[in-house]
C-alpha cells in the first residue's frame, strides 16, 4: 500500500494522550514521526497500564505505535540546538505542552519559524492560545467536565458522569491531526508554514457542535434520558437472555412489521399508536413499557437480527471482548495484529481507515525510549564523533 503521507516528517513533542494518538495517525498514514522525549524517563505515558507478562504498556503502544524515538536534554542550549537542526528538515512540528512552557523551552512558533519557515506548527493546548486560563493545565477529566460533555451524561437522577474512556483526548486528537493535515495543504498551495491551535476545550465544543447549537437557539438545556433516550425506537433494551441492545431508528418506519415480530399484531391500530407523534411522544411510555415486556421473551441477539431484518436499525451492547471478536471489526481490520520480533504478535486497534479498499495497518509497535537517536542525528548530519560527544555530555541518549 502506498501511504499518503509517505516523505512527510513529523517532529513530535508530546506525552500522555492527545497528541500522541494524533501523531500516531499520522505515522500510521505513511509520516515518520520522530517522538522527542527527555532523557530521564520518556514519556510518562510508558509506565501507565504496563502489562508485566507481555513487557508492554498497552497505553503507550496504543499512542505512540509506529514512530522513532529520539531522548533529547532540551533545557541544554546545545539540545535546542539539536532540535532546531532537526526542525530545518521537518514539515510538521506537533506539541502539547503548556503554552508558556513550549515558550520558555524557546520553542514557540516564531522561534521554530526561523529555523524552517515552510514548517507546519500546530499547538495542541487545554484550554486554548487566548483568555484568562490559556496557560492553565488540564488532562481529559477536566476537559470532558468543563466542556459541558460530564453533564449530559449518565441517568438523569445521577451525578454528572465522565465516561470512563478518554474521549477528551482522543477527541482532541482527531483534531489535532486534522491542523496538521489542514496545514500541509495550505504549505503545499502557498510554500509558507503556519502555525495551527487546537485545543482539548475546543475540540469538546466541537464533538458537541449540535447540542450545544440547540442550547444557543433556544437557551433550554435538554435533560438526560433513561436507558439513552426517551423514545421507544431510541432506546436501550434488555433481552430474555439478559443482554442489553440499542435500537436506533430516527425514521417513521415498519410498524405494522414491528408489531409481527414482537408478537403484538393487536396493538397495529391501537388508536394510542396509530400516528407516529403517539407513538415517539404522547404514549412513547406506554409503548416502552409493551416493548420491556415482549423483548424479554428472546436472547439479545435474535432481536436485532429480527429488527435489522424489518428495517428498523438495532445494535448488540457489545464489551470490548465482544468487541475485538466481531467479525464486522476482524473482517475491515479495525483490530489487527502488528509484529513484534521475537515474540508472538501483538494485537492492536487501528484507525479505522481504508485506502484503496485496504485497511491502513500499524507498521510496527512504539519504539523504546531513545531508540533511534543515533539514526536520526545522522540523518540530519552529524557524524559519529559529534553523537559521541553530545552523549558523553548528557545531551542526548537515555540516562543510563
Amino acid at each position: 500500500m502506498q501511504r499518503p503521507l509517505e516523505g512527510i516528517r513529523v517532529l513530535d513533542l508530546t506525552i500522555w494522550q492527545q497528541g500522541t494518538y494524533a501523531t500516531a495517525m499520522l505515522a500510521d498514514l505513511g509520516a515518520d514521526v520522530v517522538k522527542i522525549e527527555e532523557r530521564a524517563s520518556g514519556d510518562p505515558g510508558r509506565f501507565a497500564w504496563m502489562n508485566p507478562d507481555l513487557g508492554l504498556s498497552s497505553y503507550f503502544e496504543a499512542h505512540n505505535r509506529g514512530k522513532r524515538s529520539i531522548a533529547l536534554d532540551l533545557k541544554h542550549p546545545d539540545g535546542i540546538a539539536i532540535f532546531m537542526r532537526l526542525a530545518a528538515g521537518a514539515d510538521v512540528f506537533v506539541n502539547n505542552f503548556r503554552i508558556a512552557a513550549i515558550e520558555r523551552l524557546g520553542l514557540g512558533y516564531d522561534a521554530v519559524a526561523v529555523a524552517n519557515p515552510s514548517i507546519v506548527y500546530v499547538q495542541a493546548s487545554g484550554y486554548g492560545p487566548a483568555g484568562p486560563d490559556a496557560d492553565l493545565g488540564a488532562f481529559d477529566f477536566l476537559a470532558q467536565a468543563r466542556g459541558g460533555f460530564a453533564a449530559t451524561n449518565g441517568e438523569p437522577d445521577d451525578p454528572p458522569l465522565p465516561t470512563q474512556v478518554p474521549i477528551a483526548d482522543q477527541v482532541g486528537a482527531l483534531h489535532v491531526a486534522i491542523a496538521a493535515l489542514t496545514g500541509l495543504v495550505s504549505r503545499n498551495a502557498t510554500g509558507r508554514g503556519l502555525k495551527l491551535d487546537t485545543s482539548l476545550l475546543g475540540s469538546q465544543i466541537s464533538l458537541q457542535a449540535f447540542d450545544i447549537a440547540t442550547h444557543l437557539f433556544t437557551n433550554k438545556l435538554r435533560p438526560r434520558a433513561f436507558r439513552g433516550g426517551s423514545r421507544p425506537f431510541w432506546r436501550e433494551y434488555r433481552a430474555g437472555d439478559g443482554k442489553w441492545f440499542v435500537i436506533g431508528m430516527l425514521l417513521d418506519r415498519a410498524w405494522d412489521e414491528i408489531c409481527t415480530v414482537i408478537g403484538r399484531r393487536d396493538i397495529i391500530d391501537d388508536e394510542r399508536f396509530d400516528t407516529y407523534v403517539g407513538r415517539v411522544g404522547t404514549n412513547a411510555e406506554a409503548l416502552i413499557a409493551i416493548l420491556d415486556e415482549a423483548f424479554l421473551t428472546a436472547p439479545a441477539r435474535e432481536w436485532v437480527d429480527r429488527l435489522n431484518a424489518i428495517g428498523l436499525f438495532a445494535a448488540l451492547i457489545q464489551d470490548y471482548s465482544e468487541v475485538a471478536a466481531d467479525p464486522q471489526v476482524l473482517a475491515n481490520g479495525y483490530v489487527h495484529e502488528v509484529e513484534r520480533p521475537g515474540h508472538e504478535p501483538v494485537r492492536l486497534p487501528g484507525i479505522g481507515i481504508a485506502i484503496g479498499g485496504e485497511p491502513v495497518r500499524i507498521t510496527h509497535l512504539a519504539p523504546h525510549h531513545g531508540e533511534h537517536t543515533e539514526e536520526v542525528l545522522l540523518q540530519a548530519g552529524y557524524t559519529w564523533d559529534e553523537i559521541a560527544k553530545l552523549g558523553d555530555a548528557g545531551i542526548i541518549g537515555p540516562a543510563r
